[in-house]
């Protein structure tokens, strides 16, 4: 018998004895018919009721949209059949971190740090994360009652730099939940901001939360994980963790809906389509995949069919994806409306590339036609470095372009329906130093990350540009950082080639929604993505430099990005969905 199902056998031996402790009636003391309000629903200790039927109207009880939960049912089958309309077995399995199992992590600190969540600012941080993850959100004001802090616990990882919250976890005390005899406690919520650079970073979340309860005498601390999350479930069997028969009961609702219905999952779709293909789902739009590879599927209403490939869809005319899709078109027809857009010129001869350049000082190097950052360099400003850049360029696209470097930030707006619905920072990957890795080493950790958060579609390539940008900081793949020292390794912002995406749309001027708006009226096209150089989201400063009619919509999660889409294809739906 292997490892891990020695781990398995021991943590089934020792929780079926604990567990044969609670089929009887209530332990003495303990309080009966328990649950804990988590503000994004109940989480109910089903061991504490001695009356199946309270487990399931405690369960119902509230709204519908609520993500209760309930634990340590001792008979499942039979609550389930009290309600198979509303209830459903949670696909999950539980493991339990014992106090006498735990090893403390020798390694020296974290390039964030791990706290108390304490201001409004930081509980919306942690909403929006859980947008981001596609979970729940709390009250602000829920999550920051001071009265329940021994009852739950948030703990927040924060990146003090950018002072951003990078990820969250929950904690819930079992005894001050119910007086639990065994002195346990359980984890949730853990997810971390999926445009986040940091490694390692779920991992501290768990550690801090499991030593806040051991040193506060907490036996155990429980945990609850899909059972096809195969990186999770490695992780807690590393840090000691031991599977234990311990089942969730949930409630039927669209929150839910993945877990219990028998929805085809189209694994080779990308996360632009998928996103796009769920949202039609719930409003019982049919949904049928021409090509998953490419993101090609239909969508049918009644007598009406909508080709979509990702987020372009026939309500894009031929015209308009002409308009975005060259360049050199989309920065003449914006600037005859007088919309601000940066100085170019298509290269015809290398000295006059150069001419341009020397006048600017320093340029960007980019294909006329060619989408997600192929061949486009950026900040160059030496002779031998254009011409390699447009060498680049030329393998993506015979005619090259070349731009002054607008200074500033790399902004996104996403226009939908001629209305502004998210507006996101594209920042350049950046990798920081252990002290003990190569650069090479990094790049690939950091890869492993981001294809992980983004379904395999942004990653850092190893290619001459990446090379390029370590060179003109005396580095390459070889070279080892001193520990915490960053590194820019790619000078584009671009998803597909490592970027992270921040939101900004609260942020954002109305004077660069304006212009976001007016762009997409003069291309006529009604889902775009428009990228902005601005010195500050907050300011009216700007130039646009392309438009993007294949945006992808997933990126702007929680925005409601795939909403505001199948909204424009099907606007007899709209009303049904805002309810």
């Amino acid at each position: 018998m292997g490892k891990s199902n020695h781990r398995l056998e021991r943590g089934f031996g020792q929780s079926l004895r604990n567990w044969e402790k609670l089929k009887g009636p209530v332990t003495q003391g303990m309080i009966s018919d328990a649950y804990v309000e988590m503000g994004w629903g109940r989480l109910v200790f089903g061991h504490t009721f001695e009356d199946n039927e309270r487990i399931v109207e405690t369960m119902t009880q509230y709204g519908y949209d609520r993500r209760d939960i309930a634990m340590y049912i001792i008979d499942p089958h039979v609550v389930m059949s009290l309600a198979p309309d509303k209830l459903f077995l949670d696909p999950s399995h539980t493991f339990r971190l014992w106090s006498h199992d735990y090893t403390m992590d020798p390694r020296t600190r974290n390039p964030f740090v791990i706290q108390r969540v304490s201001t409004r600012r930081e509980a919306l941080e942690i909403n929006r994360i859980y947008g981001a993850c596609h979970m729940k959100g709390a009250d602000p004001d829920f999550i920051l009652d001071k009265r329940a802090n021994k009852l739950r616990t948030y703990l927040i990882a924060k990146d003090l730099t950018h002072d951003r919250v990078i990820g969250t976890v929950t904690g819930v005390d079992h005894v001050a939940a119910f007086n639990d005899p065994e002195k346990g406690a359980s984890l949730w919520s853990l997810s971390v901001d999926p445009q986040s650079d940091f490694p390692g970073v779920g991992i501290s979340l768990v550690r801090h939360l499991c030593e806040h309860y051991f040193t506060r005498g907490r036996a155990f601390v429980d945990i609850s994980v899909m059972h096809d999350n195969k990186k999770a479930i490695a992780l807690y069997e590393k840090l000691g963790c031991h599977r234990i028969p311990v089942f969730c009961i949930k409630r039927k609702n669209p929150i839910n809906q993945d877990l219990y219905t028998a929805s085809r999952q189209y694994a080779d779709l990308n996360p632009y389509a998928r996103l796009i293909v769920d949202e039609a789902r719930k409003r019982g739009i049919r949904i049928d995949i021409v090509d998953e590879s490419f993101g090609l599927f239909t969508l049918t209403l009644g007598s009406k069919t909508l080709s979509c490939r990702e987020s372009l869809s026939d309500l894009t005319t031929a015209v308009a994806m002409t308009k975005c899709d060259d360049k050199r078109l989309t920065r003449k027809l914006l600037a005859k409306q007088h919309i601000q857009v940066p100085e170019q010129i298509m290269v015809t001869t290398l000295d006059a590339a150069v001419q341009f350049m020397k006048k600017n000082q320093t340029v960007v190097v980019k294909p006329a036609r060619g989408e997600q950052g192929e061949g486009i360099s950026v900040g160059i400003f030496d002779p031998s470095d254009l011409e390699s850049a447009i060498q680049k360029a030329q393998n993506v696209c015979p005619d090259v372009i070349l731009e002054e470097m607008a200074p500033g930030q790399d902004l996104r707006i996403i226009v939908i329906n001629y209305e502004v619905v998210a507006a996101a920072v594209r920042r350049p990957p950046v990798i920081r130093g252990t002290g003990t890795h190569t650069v090479k080493e990094m790049i690939e950790k950091y890869n492993r990350r981001r294809m992980a958060a983004t379904g395999g579609e942004s990653r850092i390539p190893d290619d001459e540009e990446t090379r390029r940008c370590l060179a003109a900081q005396g580095l390459d793949n070889d070279s080892v950082l001193p520990k915490d020292q960053e590194v820019m390794v790619r000078k584009t912002a671009n998803l597909h080639t490592g970027g992270t995406i921040q939101d900004v749309t609260d942020q954002l001027h109305p004077d660069l929604a304006k212009a976001a708006v007016a762009a997409a009226r003069c291309l006529e096209i009604p889902v775009t993505g428009l990228d902005f150089i601005v010195p500050d989201v907050q300011g009216p400063d700007y130039v646009i430099i392309e438009a993007n009619e294949r945006p992808g919509l997933a990126n702007h999660e929680p925005r409601p990005t795939a909403q505001r889409f199948i909204d424009l294809l099907f606007p007899e739906t709209a009303v049904k969905h805002k309810e």
